[in-house]
């Protein structure tokens, strides 16, 4: 079924040229000779992809279509159309809620370009939010067995750990072995900064359940073998968010959740997705970033093979005081290499058993 564009403008003989383009491109478009002309089409019940609307109306112009069009069909992208060649005007409309604006005159190749990125645009919204109510779904129906077991079961909480991280790994595969090693490392590095042991607990669930907002993105983005555009980028980015949602809704994992939310952080507040900064950064989050960073460079990736922890080291001691916490960086840095070589390969006999255990069944 072709997308279908409302195309809003005064001027027949625009609209008529409009129409012909999107038409011959493959689209199917309506026509409205003025703002409260296409106002009555939207609130009649006619739906539509996209919205193309000239700016310059005389009874409705094209911000007050675009404010009403929003409150009725938030996820229906609009893209202004103007001759009036004043940035402050196009700057006003996206301000307002647009996702482009074209300058009259424009040639086809503008016009198809920008109807492609903002119905691009929408798709991956609609898309994602189709994820996030699948995935809401699925914690209320879970979140009363787990609050069962979790009153039955004093270990009940690495069970749902394991749940959880496992079906990150059957989602993306290049996760595995990677929260777990990541989590040792941590643990470890929090441990020689003296931090008690009850609060280790807590920073260890969240470094293991840092990526389980992942479970919410798109396959098509999540796996995605080439380079993200900023859109996908931004779909990618909620899953600090998506992940802090779904722990928090489990009672033992409150406070690791503050660790999900903010893994992505960094020490100069350039991270996401609060642009947190300095000790605004949660300790737990601060060590997780090292050791996240550490296993990064010494894992295998499918763009380079993985690199010696001298390069590591390296690479730790050249962000400190931007990317890590400068504090966190020395104590890791007089640590010796044999601590992270003997996690690593304590952290691969764990997940050979468990993928032959899981082959056995």
């Amino acid at each position: 079924m072709a997308d279908r564009i409302l195309v809003v403008d005064d001027e027949e003989s625009i609209r008529d040229i409009v129409a012909q383009m999107l038409t011959t491109a493959g689209y199917a478009c309506t026509q409205a000779g003025s703002g409260m002309e296409a106002l009555a089409l939207l609130t009649s019940g006619s739906e539509f992809e996209l919205m193309l609307s000239d700016l310059m109306m005389a009874d409705l112009d094209g911000i007050g279509l675009l404010e009403r069009a929003k409150e009725k069909y938030p996820d229906m992208p609009v893209v202004m159309v103007t001759a009036v060649h004043d940035i402050s005007v196009a700057l006003d409309a996206i301000r307002n809620g647009a996702y482009d604006y074209l300058l009259k005159p424009f040639e086809r190749e503008q016009l198809l370009n920008a109807v492609s990125r903002a119905l691009e645009n929408r798709r991956l919204k609609v898309e994602n939010r189709t994820y996030q109510m699948n995935l809401e779904s699925l914690v209320a129906a879970r979140t009363d067995q787990l609050q069962t077991a979790v009153e039955e079961l004093k270990r009940s909480h690495n069970i749902t750990l394991e749940v959880l991280v496992e079906a990150l790994d059957y989602k993306d595969h290049e996760t595995q072995g990677h929260s777990q090693r990541v989590t040792a490392y941590t643990m470890a590095i929090a441990s020689r900064m003296g931090v008690p042991k009850e609060e280790i607990e807590i920073i260890a669930r969240g470094a293991l359940l840092h990526d389980v907002g992942k479970i919410a993105i798109p396959d098509n983005i999540l796996n995605k073998p080439s380079k993200l555009t900023p859109e996908e980028i931004a779909v990618m980015r909620e899953h600090c968010y998506l992940g802090y949602k779904l722990v928090l809704k489990i009672p033992v994992l409150r406070e690791a959740a503050e660790i999900v939310y903010s893994h992505q952080e960094r020490f100069d507040g350039t991270g996401y997705p609060r642009r947190l900064k300095g000790v605004e950064i949660p300790l737990g989050s601060r060590i997780f970033s090292v050791a996240d960073t550490l296993d990064a460079i010494t894992s295998d990736r499918v763009y380079r093979p993985a690199q010696p922890l001298s390069a590591a080291r390296a690479e730790i001691k050249r962000c400190s005081g931007s990317q890590f916490d400068p504090e966190v960086v020395q104590v890791f840095l007089e640590m010796p290499d044999s601590i992270w070589e003997d996690l690593r390969r304590d952290i691969a006999a764990q997940v050979d058993r468990a993928t032959y255990a899981t082959s056995k069944n």
